[in-house]
């Protein structure tokens, strides 16, 4: 099957040579005229996957509650206080966040203003829709560093997974960088190019890894982590990591595509499918050090909302309920918290960040 993107990226690869990975994910999910992001609303049943929030309101009230503690901690600040959400999807998480604050702590409601990081036309619609019970103090902006300065509570959901990687592949002469060409059929496909990599970018036992290893580098997502670890040293806050991804860096081709629900090869639908890698935790972290901004917690999703109190808000979300809609919470509970090899609560990470420094639950001893 072919797709208007993908005529115009093998145009390209004609004109130019083969694309870095870097060159091909950003086309597939920001092309202006063909991306991903550009041109539909993929969450939900009705688009390729389901995020957390969509799952159960239970995941954003924890946030909320999460938010709320830690504003708590720092002492509750007033001035220029913010909320910000980073690729806020359908806006469900934020609604959920946001009526939490309001309940638990109305000063923090009441003096803060909430900040939208959202570039899709189509999303920005949607999610004005969601929030349309707090229009009045709801702000939209396409980049991180148009947030007004002052105290900032940040989270980002599943948002760093979708940020551009590089790839290299062990070769007889060490690692070179993944590209994507033309085969003799003129069809994309998969090639190694004769750029190399600092070996000191590679994890340490880069020397002993066989020949096709893949080692997956993200230097953008680095700058992200850069900007809002800078942002949180210069005026103060927290910053909530939330994505699927590993807490050690190591060697694997984590690129992969949902289309419909299901997995599907990269390189198959460009533009009509979800492109996303593996996020390395433990880069970001490295970044935030170096920045001087705390690390106050690194953990799996399953444990950081159990220790937020997700068994106890289920229990009361279920209570007096019939027995469909408890089934459904507890199921609910399962995907969001689950601790098998292949479930949300294992499989996803959760990055706590501050400045200043301050113990936050639910990482503290």
């Amino acid at each position: 099957m072919t797709t208007p993107l993908r005529e115009k990226i093998r145009a390209i690869i004609r004109a130019n040579g083969p694309i870095s990975i870097t060159d091909y994910f950003a086309l597939c999910l920001a092309d202006p005229e063909y991306g991903y992001y550009k041109t539909r609303d993929p969450f939900g049943r009705g688009g390729d996957f389901v995020t957390a929030p969509e799952i159960s309101q239970l995941f954003g009230e924890m946030i909320g509650v999460f938010f709320v503690e830690a504003w708590r901690r720092h002492l509750k600040p007033i001035d220029k206080l913010r909320i910000a959400e980073i690729g806020p999807g359908r806006g469900t998480m934020m609604a959920d966040i946001l009526r939490t604050v309001q309940k638990l702590e109305p000063e923090l409601y009441a003096a803060a203003s909430v900040h939208m990081i959202e570039t899709s036309p189509t999303l920005r619609d949607i999610q004005a829709k969601t929030l349309a019970d707090h229009a009045g103090k709801t702000e939209w902006s396409e980049t991180f560093d148009a947030i007004p300065e002052g105290f900032l509570l940040l989270v980002a959901n599943e948002f760093f997974d979708a940020v551009p990687i590089r790839q290299f592949v062990k070769t007889p002469n060490g690692f070179r960088e993944r590209l994507v060409g033309l085969d003799a059929d003129d069809q994309l496909t998969f090639s190694v190019g004769v750029a190399g990599v600092d070996p000191i970018l590679l994890p340490p036992d880069h020397r002993e890894a066989p020949v096709g290893a893949v080692a997956e580098l993200a230097p953008a997502r680095a700058a992200i982590m850069q900007a809002i670890s800078e942002r949180l040293f210069r005026t103060g806050g927290v910053g909530l990591i939330i994505d699927y991804g590993h807490v050690e860096q190591g060697f694997g081709d984590t690129l992969q595509a949902i289309y419909r629900h299901a997995y599907d090869p990269p390189l198959a639908h460009p533009g009509e499918a979800d492109l996303t890698s593996h996020v390395d935790f433990s880069a970001l972290a490295d970044v935030a050090r170096h920045c001087a901004v705390h690390l106050a917690g690194l953990g799996s999703q399953g444990d950081f909302l159990l220790g937020l109190g997700l068994a106890d808000r289920a229990g009361a979300l279920g209570a007096g309920k019939d027995a469909s809609r408890q089934e459904e919470i507890v199921s609910a509970v399962r995907r969001l918290a689950g601790d098998g090899e292949n479930e949300m609560g294992e499989l996803f990470k959760a990055l706590v960040v501050t400045s200043p420094a301050v113990d936050l639950p639910p990482f503290q001893s």
